[in-house]
């Protein structure tokens, strides 16, 4: 594949995966393989999809923050503690063989999929918050170890986020998305640092593949925001649909 043909494949896969990462979650489960597909190691694949990660989240942070949805500090609490398993994940991810960096990966599509297909009961919708106390302890405990595995390999981990903070502290979608990306910014720019200093960095995929996914989610983030609670969950079902079907299927 020529220079042109393989940057224009980054950004267009980019553009869906900053959306679907900022109204669900899965996007890694599509740019993680592309990027291996044109040839990079697993584990400079994997650390070149933390550009992008921590892209799209900024993108996705400032476009809730300018339709004023935040729940400022406790991003930041779950960010710290998030960013501090993330040490641990990518620590563990750079001294893996790239063979069984492959398998895992499978197996965590899998394990994906069949959480896809058990998770029947829908987010809850217009609950108190329980942002602080024991609820806010429960999260940080909780965070620290989505950090390990957002730190490790990350795919799929958003759809995992938005549940425990929908479940645990009652956010809305809309804000659950909010709160989200702005951690998931928070660690994975932890993350992208460990993998750089590493030298399992591909700067130029990464960053084409970061053009993409900016601007889905900016773009993803104040529509959801315009459409409500109500389209945020018809885009996860959708995501999870296709997330289901790639795994099954291909």
């Amino acid at each position: 594949m020529d220079e042109i043909s393989e940057g224009l494949l980054l950004i267009v896969v980019g553009f869906f995966a900053g959306i679907i990462n900022t109204l669900a979650g899965g996007g890694s489960l599509f740019t993680l393989p592309v990027l291996i597909f044109l040839g990079l190691p697993p584990s400079v694949a994997n650390g070149t999809n933390r550009i992008a990660i921590v892209v799209q989240s900024l993108g996705g942070t400032l476009g809730y923050q300018s339709k004023k949805i935040s729940t400022f500090p406790f991003p930041i609490y779950l960010g710290v503690s998030a960013s501090a398993g993330a040490v641990i994940g990518a620590q563990i991810a750079l001294q893996l063989d790239g063979a069984i960096f492959n398998r895992i990966l499978a197996v965590i599509m899998l394990i994906v999929g069949f959480l896809i297909l058990l998770r029947q009961k829908p987010l809850s919708l217009n609950l108190t918050e329980r942002l602080t106390g024991k609820y806010l302890m429960y999260a940080i405990l909780g965070f620290f170890i989505i950090g390990i595995y957002g730190g490790f390999i990350n795919a799929g981990i958003g759809i995992v986020i938005m549940i425990f903070l929908n479940r645990l502290n009652h956010l809305s979608l809309v804000k659950t998305n909010a709160t989200k990306v702005m951690v998931v910014m928070i660690y994975s720019a932890v993350a992208l640092a460990l993998f750089a200093i590493d030298g399992a960095v591909d700067w130029k995929l990464g960053l084409l593949m970061a053009l993409g996914t900016l601007f889905g989610a900016w773009w993803a983030s104040r529509w959801s925001v315009k459409k409500g609670d109500r389209v945020i969950r018809i885009a996860m079902l959708i995501t999870l649909f296709i997330m289901s079907v790639k795994l099954w299927f291909f």
